[in-house]
């Protein structure tokens, strides 16, 4: 599994020009499901997402995680992130999750985050989306397990 992870003063998404999914403060996480994962890697890395200390505290130091900020989660499926690029000019996407499994990986991530009491915006899985960020630093993170 791997979540691109980028701090966000306000992010959207949309699809077929109607906005789905926005949030304030907090993070752009672009979610790639691969073919090995499981509940319990899902369940590990929203652990990790939520951990993850990469707002700054009162001396400007990455000490605050989401939420110690009050912060939200657009959680955006994104296949491509499996893909691999070793050979050639055309991506392989053979490590990605198939889409059912995909699909229900993608949801428990979501619902796990909800379980954890952080707010949730989400994408459409497998839709042709446009998502907006103005990413806050830049600070941006690739989280793999």
């Amino acid at each position: 599994m791997k979540v691109l992870v980028q701090r966000v003063s306000e992010s959207r998404v949309t699809v077929a020009g109607e906005q789905i999914g926005a949030i304030g403060r907090g993070v752009l996480a672009l979610v790639g499901i691969e073919c090995a994962d499981d509940d319990a890697v899902v369940e590990r890395m929203v652990r990790k997402l939520i951990g993850l200390r990469l707002f700054a505290d009162d001396q400007g130091k990455m000490n605050l995680d989401l939420r110690d900020v009050s912060g939200a989660v657009l959680a955006v499926s994104q296949f491509t992130l499996a893909a691999d690029t070793s050979r050639g000019r055309r991506p392989g996407f053979s490590r990605a999750a198939g889409p059912e499994e995909g699909l229900r990986l993608y949801q428990r991530f979501v619902a796990v985050l909800r379980q954890e009491g952080i707010t949730v915006a989400t994408g459409r899985f497998g839709a042709d989306m446009q998502v907006s960020l103005i990413n806050d630093g830049p600070v941006t993170f690739m989280l793999e397990l």
